[in-house]
């Protein structure tokens, strides 16, 4: 398992510094999105993401993940709304491209919200078409596309995420406790997830609280990173503390618990 951070931690450091943190940090990998100014330009990538990719060459670093979000919120063409779907497999058609000629492996997309006039289920059956088709778009490229269950969406549960993984063929998510922990999930039953985990993000949290101090939340990392092992689990794990105003994520030290989430993953493999 190796080690990376998401630029979305540093929202204000560019990408150009973001990366320099995760060197100094002996890290040398990161997630890259299109958030806040360590983002790369959405815009720019669906149109001509070859200039992107001269820039983000310029780094000598691993790009281990992106983050795609459709629209400019979570509700805006999210994959609940099957009307969105056409513009959405174009959009991923080119984001699929760029990751490919980048070297990226996987995308992560977000699985959607209850829109209006709909239910939880009728939300889980367009999303679930909208994930197999964008799934084929991106396999087409070699590229997996993981979806990640979070607060707030549809999928908040860790049962209705397995039927979301079977409804897909066994397609793999995006793995972070915390969305899970903070709506009152026990460790135990998210680790049902763990054997479908494609990418998996790390920070502390607990019931209430989506982020909190790495001593302070009630997740056992230990306890995760082994049962990642024991699921036969070698990608990235993503520390993903950030500062947002979001869910009461605007008062931890990032860079602090970033360092202190690092050290506790090298001590659990004994580097």
């Amino acid at each position: 398992m190796k080690k990376t951070v998401t630029s979305w931690s540093f929202p204000h450091c560019d990408l150009k510094e973001s990366v320099g943190l995760s060197k100094l940090l002996s890290i040398n990998a990161i997630d890259i999105g299109y958030f806040y100014k360590s983002a790369i330009d959405k815009k720019t990538l669906l149109k001509d993401y070859s200039r992107i990719i001269n820039d983000l060459q310029k780094f000598d670093i691993e790009y281990s993940n992106l983050y795609h979000l459709f629209g400019d919120s979570l509700g805006d063409r999210n994959l609940a709304n099957k009307d969105s779907l056409d513009e959405n497999s174009k959009d991923i058609e080119t984001a699929s491209k760029f990751c490919k000629e980048l070297g990226i492996r996987s995308i992560f997309v977000l699985p959607g919200i209850i829109n209006k006039n709909q239910s939880r289920k009728d939300a889980f059956i367009n999303s679930a078409n909208s994930l197999k088709k964008l799934r084929d778009i991106c396999d087409k490229n070699s590229v997996e596309l993981l979806f990640e269950p979070h607060v707030h969406s549809y999928l908040e549960s860790p049962e209705q995420t397995l039927e979301l993984i079977q409804e897909t063929d066994g397609m793999k998510i995006v793995l972070d406790y915390a969305h899970f922990v903070c709506i009152g999930w026990n460790q135990y039953q998210i680790d049902i997830l763990s054997e479908h985990a494609g990418h998996v993000h790390l920070r502390q949290a607990k019931p209430g609280f989506l982020q909190t101090k790495l001593d302070e939340g009630t997740i056992n990392f230990p306890a995760v990173l082994g049962k990642l092992k024991e699921v036969g689990y070698d990608k990235y794990l993503s520390i993903e503390y950030v500062h947002q105003d979001y869910m009461m994520t605007l008062y931890e030290d990032v860079l602090t618990e970033t360092i202190k989430m690092r050290d506790l993953i090298n001590n659990w493999k004994g580097e």
